[in-house]
């Protein structure tokens, strides 16, 4: 049912997390949303992983949810052919659901559940064009 995945590490200072990740960590920027002036979300390669920076203002923003850095503050991101077949099907398994699928931008659909330990999970699709 799931075809990738990333780590979303949410950050109260995303420019300090890009410099950290970035500059000093040395990992390389493979994505970056809005393209020009403050980022709220990028993304890092290391090998075959991808770590994900959101900013707290993001994750309240699209998602609805308060991160809260340091508590963890992580989102394990799974992405799939079809977010709506997999929410339900999540659902009817009587995982919790946190949010319901809903259009996020950059032609992505996520939904939001949680872990048995309360870990914030992402489910993502491309929307179909």
């Amino acid at each position: 049912m799931f075809t990738d995945g990333l780590v979303n590490l949410y950050t109260g200072d995303i420019q300090a997390a890009v410099h950290f990740y970035g500059d000093l960590l040395g990992l390389a920027e493979s994505f970056r949303t809005p393209t020009e002036g403050l980022p709220e979300h990028v993304e890092f390669q290391v090998g075959g992983f991808t770590l994900g920076l959101g900013s707290l203002e993001a994750a309240r923003r699209v998602h609805g949810v308060e991160a809260e850095p340091g508590r963890p503050a992580v989102a394990l991101v799974l992405w799939t052919d079809d977010v709506d077949r997999a929410y339900a099907s999540l659902a009817a398994a009587g995982v919790p659901g946190l949010r319901p699928p809903h259009d996020t931008g950059n032609d992505n659909r996520s939904a939001l559940v949680r872990d048995p330990d309360g870990t914030l999970i992402e489910i993502v699709s491309r929307v179909s064009t």
